[in-house]
């Protein structure tokens, strides 16, 4: 079982102005890899509090994949891979890229997502779009290697290479 934390960062979710759609869509999406959300939470566009709640997903909760959704954007406000960046020990650029690429084939404004994906500790930390379709489009993509992704950096699972056996 993998143990996910869901972070929101939005202001007006925060407040309770908005509903948090993009959140409930990755709630609903992780269940397809095995996974339970562990921790659910919803933060204002603040990189001090986006950066703290990470830490202690990670540190104190024992989270092992930790997905964010919002904030990955132009506007000032969107400051989430700046608090991921400023938390994780290793970058994880291929997961990102791969999202682009998929969301590329249905909008070019998908180049404009500033999304990281990174390593602190033994916690996977992957920023996702703010918009519900966003979410459900990017994930689609990345699902199926969380899982193994997941095993790797708990000590559970070994080199990602296949044999030339597995490759057929």
């Amino acid at each position: 079982m993998i143990k996910a934390g869901i972070l929101t960062a939005s202001d007006k979710g925060s407040t309770g102005q908005r509903a948090d759609e993009s959140g409930r869509v990755i709630a609903e999406l992780l269940g397809q890899i095995g996974a339970e959300a562990a921790e659910y939470i919803i933060v204002p566009d603040e990189k001090a509090v986006i950066s703290a709640s990470l830490i202690r997903m990670a540190d104190e909760l024992g989270i092992d994949l930790i997905l964010t959704t919002g904030g990955t954007g132009f506007s000032p406000r969107d400051i989430t891979p700046e608090a991921t960046l400023a938390v994780i020990d290793r970058q994880v650029p291929g997961i990102p890229e791969a999202m682009r690429r998929k969301s590329l084939e249905i909008t070019p404004r998908a180049m404009l997502s500033r999304a990281v994906a990174g390593i602190r500790n033994k916690t996977l930390i992957i920023n996702l779009p703010g918009s519900p379709k966003g979410v459900r489009e990017c994930l689609e993509v990345i699902l199926p290697v969380l899982p193994h992704a997941v095993e790797i950096l708990k000590g559970q699972a070994g080199e990602c290479a296949r044999t030339a056996a597995e490759s057929r």
